[in-house]
């Protein structure tokens, strides 16, 4: 199967603000994929694949550097939570979490993830994107953006690309809250001067090439909606609800959402995190191929944005979602809180700092 396209310029063009028939019955599709499969596929009329490449191209120059070039962006200090986070620290939660080891155990063969041999082979940039609040308890998430050196364009760049997917994901959320029978902004005004973070990954193919290296182990994303541009170089494989596992075709101008922890708290379980790994697989293999007889970089880029809701707004099951069965198995928690406490599982926070 493949993941339905949504194409919200409807939605956007919608007067009334998405009561037309044919908006409502986008709004379904949407939250019916998010419940069903933890993702998405959307065309946004605001995004083009030339932007996703512009940025693509200048994020490949920058991961093409040295290791000790890039290490200057590093700040560990503060959780990695801005500028680069090297190959080599973010360790997969199926390595550290018995929970997902026995839950991965359970699966039939055809569909369990490939088991990472450390700590992710990946290198990681955090850009922060969108106002952050001017009193809040949570500093750290919410640092000032690393800008590196010789890269003029790097700003503008990152500026404009996050701010392109952070538009794409509040137009998901407003038809995702109505497909559930929400308020329209039950989840934007959760969101606002959130934590939001564009933060690409960058993967050496020349070193790490070969199949079924796994650059980013089964897991599923801590934050609200996690949004992705094409990549160069395919490998993401997603799990959906019913317990399979689909490798993911993006399709040129489209962006992918998946459903993250904050998602499933705030629907109390209807939807939950989507189980995801990137893998090195035989269409990887193709797209190596055909980028060394192009001459092309060998540094596979993804685009990914984590939207958050705000630091210091209240994870519970929002609306009719706080009578369901499992609504007791989510308890109100403050998102900073929640978030530090899975930043120090997969090594981006020290344990003795919560």
């Amino acid at each position: 199967m493949d993941l339905p396209v949504v194409d919200l310029a409807p939605f956007l063009g919608a007067a009334a603000g998405g009561e037309e028939e044919e908006v409502r019955a986008m709004c379904a599709t949407v939250s019916a994929s998010l419940r069903d499969t933890g993702a998405l596929l959307v065309k946004d009329p605001r995004c083009s694949a030339a932007d996703n490449d512009r940025f693509l191209d200048v994020v490949e120059r920058y991961f093409a550097r040295s290791a000790e070039a890039k290490r200057l962006q590093e700040r560990p200090h503060l959780h990695y939570q801005v500028g680069v986070t090297p190959e080599g620290v973010e360790i997969p939660r199926s390595l550290v979490d018995k929970d997902m080891q026995e839950k991965i155990r359970s699966m039939p063969e055809e569909f369990q993830p490939a088991t990472p041999k450390g700590p992710d082979p990946k290198w990681r940039y955090m850009w922060r994107v969108g106002p952050r609040p001017a009193n809040t308890r949570f500093k750290e998430l919410n640092s000032e953006p690393v800008i590196p050196d010789g890269l003029p364009e790097w700003k503008e760049t990152m500026d404009s690309w996050g701010s392109k997917m952070i538009s794409a994901i509040e137009v998901v959320a407003e038809m995702a809250a109505i497909g559930f029978g929400l308020p329209k902004d039950a989840f934007t005004s959760l969101m606002k001067e959130g934590p939001h973070l564009l933060a690409p990954t960058g993967s050496d193919l020349e070193r790490h090439g070969s199949e079924g290296t796994v650059f980013a182990g089964f897991h599923y994303d801590l934050n609200f909606l996690t949004i992705h541009g094409r990549s160069r170089f395919p490998g993401l494989n997603i799990w959906l609800r019913n317990g399979k596992k689909m490798e993911v075709k993006v399709p040129v101008g489209c962006l992918l959402i998946q459903s993250g922890k904050q998602l499933e708290w705030l629907t109390g379980g209807e939807c939950l995190a989507g189980m995801h790994e990137v893998v090195v697989t035989k269409r990887t293999l193709e797209a190596i191929a055909s980028a060394k007889e192009q001459n092309r970089s060998l540094w596979r880029v993804s685009s990914t944005l984590f939207s958050h809701i705000a630091s210091d707004a209240i994870l519970k099951p929002l609306g009719h979602f706080a009578e369901t069965p499992n609504a007791a198995l989510y308890p109100p928690i403050c998102a900073g809180d929640y978030v530090e406490q899975e930043l120090s599982v997969i090594n981006l926070k020290g344990k003795d700092a919560l």
